[in-house]
């Protein structure tokens, strides 16, 4: 059985910092990995993913801001995420794919629940 989990998501103010974990389960034949967010009223978009290979893409606004990283003795996906800023409040998910594509996963098969991150000004 595959299932993905968030944990780590909260509220904060801007310019903190947050570390978001997705303990993976069950996924044996993904090459990607990735967290993705949606905020209310908009679409879900990619914001950093990594290749089991290590290799790791990021989208413009969090670069810099956002690492991800895996551990895949613990079967886990993280995403610390620093300097937050109001606009980075949303669900956020995580994600089994494929193909490493520019701060996303193509071919995504799997997704986590989501775990909220709020950020005030």
């Amino acid at each position: 059985q595959v299932l993905l989990v968030e944990s780590g998501g909260g509220s904060v103010q801007a310019g903190g910092s947050l570390r978001l974990s997705c303990a993976v389960f069950g996924v044996t034949s993904s090459n990607c990995l990735g967290w993705y967010r949606q905020a209310l009223g908009k679409e879900r978009e990619g914001v950093a993913a990594i290749h089991s290979d290590g290799t790791t893409t990021y989208i413009d606004s969090v670069k810099g801001r956002f690492t991800i990283s895996q551990d895949p003795a613990n079967n886990t996906l993280s995403l610390q995420i620093n300097s937050l800023r109001p606009e980075d409040t949303a669900m956020y998910y995580c994600a089994a794919g494929q193909e490493l594509w520019h701060g996303s996963c193509g071919g995504v098969a799997y997704w986590g629940r989501g775990t909220q991150v709020t950020v005030s000004s």
